[in-house]
């Protein structure tokens, strides 16, 4: 028997989808009437199909049954944890890389001083969180050892004593520990949590909301010829399986955010199908997170226009990213980032 997925399409934003939810002729996402929709795409790993939400009622039954369970997730409201702010979207995650060698900033920001003013910087700018990394993950890097990263964030985040809300980079569990004891509100584990067998017995004991991210095989590999039977749905299917184990250890609470994790074990085509229907991961029911900020297929896609920068392309991908309700964004350059959203709602609530 074929197995079938929802994705919510055709989505609607600001005054308009609020006019269209009043009127009954759209679905708010999460609760929230400034983003709806109005068509639904039913997908398995053989065919796909757009229908419009009034067409529902002329499904079979056990399809009918599965889109509505699916639906329901779809427009529950979403709690607040971390900081985040699930009713006024998209959340912005700053990134602060306290590493020598990350792909776009390494070097930057690895003196305590300078980390903790550029921290201050992304929190006014508008960051509801920031992200704090002694480990670079890039394509091709290795990982080193536990002291040398812890030595590179412990002391930023003994100087900022629970002042500013912050998330934290890791793969390894002592790290996660230690940083949860410092005041942390996310754990960020790029590895899905599989690269250190502890860290599902931290993240239960400590009861810490985390970001679970979707990354084949580890970074010095992860790049050299990535293979999906499918990507959308591969990667759909790996959060419900580790969802699944998560419950089975005895993690009950829904603080959890998915992040399908552009561009590691990612080619430019998985990572455009991944963009383009990233609507299909709201029903697993748990708030995306997408790191799109001066990635790889930016260059990719603007071929001559590059610049080292990528503002442009980060904040083009954002705005369609916010177009299709995912609730946090990963991102280098927040205030630019930022101001474009705001004249962006600007413009289309006018």
């Amino acid at each position: 028997m074929s197995r079938y997925y929802t994705r919510v399409c055709n989505f609607y934003y600001g005054n308009q989808s609020k006019s269209l939810v009043r009127n009954k002729k759209s679905i708010p996402l999460h609760h929230l009437n400034e983003i709806s929709f109005d068509q639904i795409e039913i997908i398995s790993r053989k065919s796909k199909k757009k229908i419009s939400i009034s067409q529902i009622k002329n499904l079979s039954k056990s399809l009918k049954s599965k889109i509505n369970f699916d639906l329901k997730k779809i427009r529950l409201r979403k709690k607040n944890f971390s900081n985040l702010d699930f009713q006024n979207i998209p959340n912005i995650l700053g990134v602060l890389n306290l590493t020598p060698d990350s792909f776009s900033d390494g070097g930057k920001f690895n003196t305590k001083k300078k980390a903790l003013k550029h921290a201050i910087y992304l929190i006014n700018s508008g960051a509801k969180l920031v992200d704090v990394g002694g480990e670079s993950t890039r394509p091709g890097s290795k990982a080193i050892k536990e002291n040398l990263e812890w030595k590179r964030i412990s002391k930023f985040l003994k100087k900022n004593n629970k002042k500013i809300p912050l998330s934290l980079d890791t793969r390894k569990s002592s790290i996660m520990e230690k940083g949860i004891k410092l005041g942390v509100k996310l754990i960020n584990d790029v590895s899905g949590l599989s690269f250190d067998k502890k860290t599902i017995d931290v993240l239960k004991r400590y009861k810490i909301p985390f970001v679970i991210q979707h990354s084949l095989d580890v970074p010095e590999k992860m790049q050299k010829n990535p293979r999906y039977k499918n990507e959308l749905l591969d990667i759909y299917d790996f959060f419900e399986k580790k969802i699944k184990l998560l419950r089975s250890k005895g993690i009950d609470h829904n603080n959890i955010i998915l992040d399908p994790g552009i561009g590691f074990g990612k080619n430019l085509k998985h990572n455009m199908s991944l963009l383009q229907n990233i609507s299909i991961f709201h029903s697993l029911g748990f708030p995306i997170l997408v790191g799109n900020s001066r990635k790889r297929f930016i260059k990719e896609l603007s071929e001559n226009n590059d610049s080292k920068s990528r503002i442009g392309g980060s904040i083009a991908s954002t705005i369609f990213l916010m177009m299709q309700g995912v609730q946090i964004l990963r991102i280098h350059d927040v205030n630019e980032v930022i101001q474009s959203i705001k004249v962006f709602k600007k413009i289309i609530n006018n």
